[in-house]
Parts: structure tokens; sequence; C-alpha cells
């Protein structure tokens, strides 16, 4: 993998900033890309300077996104795998409770539009290089076991990710939607988490994202469900 840039959004906390660790141990260059310079500037300090970018970036904008890959462009000179990690969610129920038409607005924009517009900037460079889309979906985004607009959001990277892997038939660009479970990582924050199960770790995640980036380019690993034992949705 040396010399190769992996890309990735939300890397400051969770799920991606476990895949940047271990990108790195992989031999990977690493853009972190998040809206929190602080904490991308922590994780840049240690992990290294000389094999990675850290890029401010808010995914629901599509200039911070073009300026992300620019910024990319002139560190690195390429792009070979993109992780579009970076989404949240704060409940937001269809019914009942106080309406919050401005955290819908925010969350279709950063968890659909942000993925979207990621992968339309970047697989130009992922075509140049045989390069390999990842898209973090989630459980709820092929089980409606959550009923709130969230839920919607994932159905709706399920359906992008398949769309992107038949129009990328012939480049020789990979595909691969991730869809966790319960994750302890800052996304739930200010969720209730189901009693269920107990739960995966960052680590468990970014392990199967390199799994599916670390196979050979014949190998399109298309999807990977990957649920704490006992969840039962």
């Amino acid at each position: 993998m040396e010399n190769k840039v992996f890309l990735i959004t939300g890397a400051s906390t969770g799920i991606g900033e476990a895949t940047a660790r271990l990108a790195i141990d992989a031999g990977f260059k690493v853009v972190l890309a998040a809206r929190s310079t602080e904490k991308l500037e922590r994780l840049q300090c240690e992990l290294g300077y000389d094999r990675t970018l850290a890029v401010t970036c808010d995914v629901a904008n599509w200039q911070s996104q073009q300026k992300m890959v620019e910024q990319t462009l002139e560190q690195f000179g390429r792009i070979d795998v993109v992780f579009a990690n970076a989404g949240f969610s704060k409940g937001s129920t269809f019914y009942g409770g106080e309406d919050k038409p401005e955290e819908w607005q925010e969350m279709i924009m950063v968890n659909v539009y942000g993925a979207a517009a990621t992968a339309r900037l970047t697989l130009p460079q992922l075509v140049k290089n045989r390069g390999h889309l990842l898209i973090t979906g989630s459980v709820v985004g092929r089980v409606t076991s959550i009923r709130n607009l969230y839920s919607a959001t994932k159905w709706a990277v399920t359906g992008m990710a398949q769309a992107i892997r038949n129009e990328m038939v012939g480049t020789g660009v990979r595909v691969t939607l991730v869809e966790p479970g319960i994750v302890d990582t800052p996304f739930w924050d200010h969720l209730q988490k189901p009693d269920s199960a107990k739960e995966l770790q960052p680590d468990d995640i970014a392990r199967a994202v390199m799994f599916a980036v670390s196979q050979p380019p014949h190998v399109d690993v298309n999807d990977i469900l990957i649920r704490p034992t006992g969840q039962l949705h």
C-alpha cells in the first residue's frame, strides 16, 4: 500500500479515526477530513505529519469538499481509496415530540448529500487508479428498526452504493457498503442505545473496512453487515 492515498471523511472520531490508524499501519498515506479542526490536528500529530494530511471539511458543503480533493491532490498527487464515512443522527421521529426541521435538513445534507458529493468529486481520481470507494451505511439502512429520518437517510445510502457500483462496472473501481450495528462511538452521545446487545468497538468496523480494501483487485466486497453478537435489528 506504500504511496497509495486513503481519504476518510468523518475521520476525527469513532470509525473514521480507527480506520485512519489501521490505514497508516498498512502503509497508506491518509487524508483526515472532518469538521473538527482541533481533533484532526491532534490525530495528525499522533499519526505523523509525513504520512497524513488534515483537512477541515463540512461534507454538506460542495465547495468544502472540492477544496478537500484539491488539497489532497496538491499534497499527495493521487487518491486510491475513499471512505465516505461522515454522518450523524439526533433521532428525529416522524410523530410526537418537538418539531426540528433544521435538524432534519442537516442530517439529510450530511448523510445523503455529503456522501453523494464525496463520491462525485473523488470518482474521477478513483477511475484513474482503479481505486476503491467505501460508504458507511447502517443496519437501519436495510432493517427499519428505528423509525426516524436517520434510518431513511441510511436507506438512501444503501441505494446510492448500489447505483454507484452499477455505474462503475468496467472501470475497475470497487464499491463497498459498510453497514454497522451498534458501535461505541460519539455517534450515540445524544441517543438512547438499545439494550439488546453489547456494543462493537470502532476497531471492529475498521478491520472490516481494511479487509475489503486488502482484497486483490479482482475481488469486490460489495456489502459488509456487521452487528454485535445478540443485536436483534
